[in-house]
């Protein structure tokens, strides 16, 4: 049996997260990597940590490991203490970017590497590299030198490798990054089976946000060293909490306006680019204080929301615009429409070939409906007897 019970996982540890990160910050010099960082990921979870370049995401990845050391805030996997450890003695794994493997050395060598400072029996070590080989598809390469393999076979030598160790927790910095989109797209469906049948908890660094939303049950949203929002790719998807994640992630349309008034469950707003409504309810308003006449608001509308016919219902959107540019990808076409205050509004078509193309300086009418329109309010939230239309509110962010 290659994954076998260690002291560390013993019943004392049973509920304890995989890996809790409480107030963790980082500078260089002047510069703030991560500012107050905390979050839980528990037993077998897949998270990924998504974020633009810069962000802080593989600073954090590398303070896991131990490569880099906190300023302040504590780093717990399962009640331990990692800033207390060693780094060959934190449970941790680290899958490189660039893989980090031994060039001169053949597959069944790389893979054995880390087991060589557990002072295995040679048995016990062959067995683990046909194993894990197995498991991740290479046992017909062990013996192969990793310079004569594919990208996507040596992504594999580094996990494998990884994984051998049996690690309480995996963590990865862009592994798919250098792969070409087709293998791409392979490797993120065997990695996701690969952890599910192991059981081990990934912490997934990448800025692609198809990745992270085909692997992880969670993803975690940073930008300049803090965490924007946490949640499931539908979550964030469906209910953005702040501009920047509803900028980041998906197709997002963003308009700014005032709430001109409130009528039962409708929400009036006056903007540059014409008059909206937007229902209110603990779907639609995902963040701040319940809007009220006069308030300052955000609408985020997903592009794919957006029609190009009415459907006839109550207190429906509408703009008009100019097809300014389109792009297609080959399984939907963008289509972007400038409006006459000079914003842009973003049409998703799912399917493309259903219909004529549009030739661009074509006059566009868009339609959305006011359960379509996310409502980012104020940072304070009231009480639920202050909220007009609504009997209860849960905080969904601040």
């Amino acid at each position: 049996m290659l994954w076998t019970p260690r002291s560390e996982h013993s019943e004392a540890t049973a509920g304890l997260a995989d890996l809790d990160l409480r107030g963790v910050s980082k500078r260089f010099g002047s510069y703030q990597a991560l500012d107050d960082v905390s979050f839980t990921v528990d037993r077998g979870e897949f998270v990924a940590i998504m974020g633009p370049s810069g962000c802080g995401k593989t600073t954090l990845l590398r303070i896991i490991a131990g490569l880099e050391t906190p300023d302040d805030g504590t780093i717990l996997s399962r009640g331990r203490d990692l800033e207390a450890l060693p780094v060959h003695k934190r449970g941790t794994r680290l899958v490189w970017q660039s893989y980090a493997l031994f060039p001169h050395l053949n597959v069944r060598r790389n893979i054995e590497f880390g087991l060589t400072f557990q002072k295995l029996d040679a048995r016990t070590i062959r067995d683990k590299v046909a194993a894990i080989a197995e498991m991740v598809q290479l046992t017909e390469f062990l013996d192969r030198r990793v310079t004569k393999l594919s990208g996507g076979q040596r992504q594999r030598v580094a996990i494998a490798r990884a994984l051998v160790t049996e690690p309480d927790l995996l963590l990865l910095d862009e592994p798919l990054s250098a792969l070409d989109p087709h293998l791409r797209v392979r490797m993120q469906g065997e990695m996701k089976r690969l952890q599910q049948r192991l059981g081990i908890s990934f912490i997934y660094v990448t800025h692609n946000q198809s990745e992270a939303f085909s692997m992880a049950d969670r993803i975690v949203v940073m930008d300049r060293g803090h965490i924007d929002q946490i949640g499931t790719p539908k979550q964030l998807c469906l209910t953005p909490k702040t501009r920047f994640t509803a900028q980041f992630v998906g197709t997002n349309n963003i308009i700014d306006g005032k709430v001109s008034e409130v009528n039962g469950a409708i929400a009036t707003i006056e903007a540059p680019p014409g008059r909206f409504h937007a229902t209110l309810s603990e779907a639609t308003v995902t963040r701040g204080s319940w809007p009220t006449p006069k308030s300052t608001v955000t609408l985020v509308i997903q592009a794919a929301k957006l029609r190009r016919t009415p459907n006839g219902a109550p207190c429906e959107n509408h703009v008009r615009g100019v097809l300014a540019d389109s792009d297609f990808n080959g399984t939907q076409v963008t289509y972007f429409v400038r409006l006459p205050d000079g914003a842009e509004m973003r049409v998703v078509v799912a399917d493309p070939f259903a219909q004529e193309p549009i030739s661009l300086g074509t006059a566009l009418d868009l339609y959305w409906s006011p359960e379509d329109s996310i409502v980012l309010g104020a940072s304070v939230v009231p009480g639920p007897e202050n909220m007009p239309g609504a009997k209860t509110y849960a905080r969904l962010g601040g």
